[in-house]
């Protein structure tokens, strides 16, 4: 069950943000074999005042519509498999909402399958 937090500056069109979330999960789906409908995400939109993209740190040359992806899921995938999954995050988003790849900024979050509770404060995967 990955739970996926995207960040960027306001001022995108609802559409925009319901695309960003579509593309993650469908890149998410096809990559990592995620459950399907196991579309857990929120969309934080921040003030310029409250956004720092680094630039070109890297060597990687950011505009101001850079997007963060922070997704939290099950520890396990190998390295291959997070390649393939951020890879197909930039691709997936360069044609829909159409986000430059220099644009897509990814951390991924590995826990335990115990430190999640799903809901009525019980341990489903423990």
């Amino acid at each position: 069950m990955p739970f996926t937090r995207i960040s960027l500056k306001k001022g995108k069109s609802p559409k925009y943000r319901r695309a960003l979330m579509e593309q993650v999960y469908l890149a998410m789906r096809e990559t990592i074999e995620i459950p399907e409908n196991d579309r857990f995400a929120t969309i934080t939109e921040l003030e310029s005042e409250n956004f720092n993209n680094s630039g070109d740190y890297a060597g990687i040359d950011r505009s101001e519509d850079v997007v963060f992806i922070e997704i939290t899921l099950n520890a396990g995938r190998t390295v291959e498999k997070k390649k393939a999954l951020y890879a197909e995050i930039a691709k997936r988003l360069t044609a829909d909402p159409g986000v430059r790849p220099e644009d897509v900024v990814i951390s991924l979050l590995e826990v335990s399958k115990e430190n999640w509770s799903l809901g009525n404060g019980v341990a489903q995967y423990a």
